[in-house]
């Protein structure tokens, strides 16, 4: 079941990104699919990130009409760095996540960038400039859209938290004076 959420998950990423598109160009800069990837990485899924990763990236790649496996690959490599990140450190915190998700938007995009030049394909816009519009851009969007994720994703963890506080009251029995 919850490879089936993460389906209809990475889709709908993956048509918001193709779509916003042609409503304003600017919303192009927000990289719905790689917030969906840094949020299964941080879940600790391994193998469901990397899947994910590839997915994603193969999926824009095919439709932008670039460099078909540059975005594979740095959101694979990208999802692989998050997940071994949140294995070594813990970043169950929500204010940690806004930091990992701007650091994986500024590591995606230089993997992305390395494999154009290195392979011989010039980019059309300068990259500063839309590697710091894509960090604004998904860091603030992918906040938000990474509580939503949690809100979706952790239904039954969070009845589990909200019942915790009668279950110790429970488990002690009662005293004896």
């Amino acid at each position: 079941m919850p490879q089936l959420k993460i389906a209809v998950v990475l889709l709908c990423a993956i048509i918001l990104q193709l779509s916003l598109r042609a409503v304003w160009p600017p919303l192009s800069y927000i990289d719905f699919p790689l917030v969906v990837v840094v949020y299964i990485a941080l879940q600790r899924h391994a193998w469901h990130a990397l899947v994910v990763g590839t997915v994603a990236g193969l999926a824009i790649d095919a439709t932008s009409g670039g460099l078909i496996g540059a975005g594979g690959f740095s959101k694979t490599l990208t999802a692989y760095l998050i997940y071994f990140a949140a294995t070594r450190v813990n970043l169950e915190n929500a204010l940690m996540r806004i930091p990992v998700l701007a650091a994986a938007t500024v590591l995606d995009s230089a993997i992305y960038v390395f494999w154009h030049r290195s392979l011989g394909y010039s980019p059309s816009v300068p990259f500063v400039q839309t590697m710091s519009y894509r960090l604004i851009g998904t860091t603030v969007t992918g906040t938000f859209a990474l509580y939503v994720l949690d809100s979706l994703f952790t239904e039954r963890a969070r009845q589990r938290r909200s019942f915790a506080s009668r279950r110790k009251g429970a488990r002690r029995g009662p005293r004896s004076r």
